[in-house]
């Protein structure tokens, strides 16, 4: 089998991009894999031509209902139509006639919370799964300790699905939480094809600031005179919306927020209208960006830090997938550090939660009754879950302590990463516009014309605005 003509035929490429090969077949030679591959190299071609050159149903877990929606979307629309997602768009009746006819898909998109679900489970046990897919894969250990507790019954159900040839796919986890990820699925036998977390094309830069408004008007500056399309991020639903609406009114762009809390419909709208050019900035929190198709993203700001580099290499790796110049800034001003430890606080469980009564824990939130219901269900004891507890809080605090190190390093930002990821520091070689440090300049990012460029508006104006 040639598998540059299945690619042609199939997807329309002529060429794979790097890591891409090696996964495919990894998984038709019957080898489970984990595949760390660089942002933007294209990881759903591995499960698509894998799938379709194999014999059965094509699990893929996927972490966020607008991405399996996107990339359901995208296949049908390169002409396989045997693919489906189960989530909350559908009605009741959809639902029903996916689940009555499974055996005529071939793909299917479905959350970590829809396949701990027993009927569907029963129903998907009986299938035939020549492969299961575990896209974007860091959740396991990102999110699956902390809030979705759904991701830590992956590895059960591979076991009862008799280990269907698995396909773990991310684009950044250090080698601890690789073997993290790697236990709790009880994949002990697995190839592993690891690239390097380098891009090259980014530039890296830091600012830092007394105070948050000097930040404020920083901001309003830098997505000004950069070119666009770009993304900014906020630790806080709130901001990221109150600062959409400012930017709206004070630079002429066109911005929108993005956050979690916002309904299902309203997202994925927005996460299309920026996809075809319709925006020119999103203020958004981390729940935007996860696999999403746009390869001309030039910026990406953090406005707040984000918990450790590897949600800092996932972020900034959504500019420049098309291989050109673009930039990476993030904005810090003192003690912003304090914000990431308050909500990684926030995150994690009280064990004294686990001897609440059934009704007492109706009143909490729904992801906080899942997360109790499965360490109930464990059979751990409180001074054990209390360990587990502690155990975590050390490990997101150590995370950003190294993210703290990357903010006030000396050296090069970009040797910093790779070290960090366990990964030769580059030497001798030089990377173009590589960090800040490295004396590379924001201002090679501006637009190029002055036509292009939004009038600034008066900094005292500005400042009126803020205080209003």
């Amino acid at each position: 089998m040639k598998l540059e003509q299945e690619l042609q035929s199939y997807l329309g490429f002529e060429e794979f991009r790097p890591g891409q090969k090696e996964v495919i077949e990894a998984a038709l030679a019957g080898e489970n894999c984990f595949a760390m591959l660089p942002t933007g190299t294209g990881k759903t071609v591995c499960y698509q031509l894998a799938g379709h050159l194999m014999d059965g149903l094509v699990l893929i877990v996927s972490p966020l209902l607008s991405l399996m929606q996107d990339q359901m979307e995208r296949m049908r629309a390169n002409g396989e139509k045997r693919v489906a997602a189960l989530n909350s768009f559908l009605k009741r009746d959809e639902k029903s006639q996916i689940l009555a006819n499974i055996h005529l898909y071939k793909f299917l998109f479905l959350s970590p919370e829809m396949l701990n679900n027993e009927a569907i489970k029963t129903l998907l046990l009986k299938q035939k799964i020549s492969l299961f897919v575990i896209d974007e894969a860091h959740c396991i250990s990102q999110w699956g300790h902390d809030f979705r507790p759904d991701y830590l019954m992956l590895g059960q159900f591979i076991q009862e699905a008799n280990f269907p040839v698995s396909m773990v796919l991310t684009a950044t986890a250090t080698k601890r939480v690789r073997q993290d990820i790697l236990t709790q699925l009880h994949l002990n036998d697995c190839k592993q094809i690891i690239y390097s977390v380098n891009r090259p094309n980014i530039s890296l830069q830091i600012e830092k600031f007394t105070n948050q408004k000097l930040k404020q008007e920083r901001l309003l500056e830098l997505v000004s005179k950069l070119q666009t399309p770009g993304i900014v991020y906020f630790s806080s639903k709130k901001l990221a919306e109150s600062t959409a609406r400012e930017l709206n009114e004070l630079t002429g762009l066109q911005v929108a927020y993005y956050h979690g809390d916002m309904e299902a419909e309203d997202r994925i709208v927005i996460q299309q209208q920026f996809v075809y050019g319709q925006l020119d900035i999103i203020c958004a929190t981390s729940a935007f960006g996860m696999g999403i198709d746009k390869s001309d993203i030039r910026f990406v700001i953090h406005y707040h830090m984000p918990a450790d580099l590897e949600a800092y290499l996932q972020e900034i790796g959504r500019a420049g997938r098309d291989g050109l110049a673009s930039i990476a800034i993030l904005l810090y001003a003192t003690g912003d550090e304090f914000i990431q430890m308050q909500l990684a606080d926030q995150d994690l469980l009280d064990a004294s939660l686990i001897n609440l009564s059934t009704e007492q824990l109706k009143t909490l939130p729904e992801t906080e009754q899942r997360f109790i219901a499965y360490y109930q269900k464990s059979g751990l004891t409180i001074q054990e879950l209390t360990a587990k507890i502690d155990y975590r809080k050390k490990w997101k605090r150590a995370n950003l302590q190294q993210f703290i190190g990357y903010l006030h390093t000396d050296d090069c930002r970009r040797n910093y990463i790779m070290r960090y990821f366990e990964e030769e520091p580059l030497s001798g070689e030089k990377v173009a516009n590589c960090c800040d440090i490295d004396g590379a300049v924001i201002t090679d990012y501006e637009k190029s014309e002055t036509s292009d460029r939004k009038e600034l508006p008066n900094w005292e104006a500005y400042l009126a605005y803020l205080l209003q």
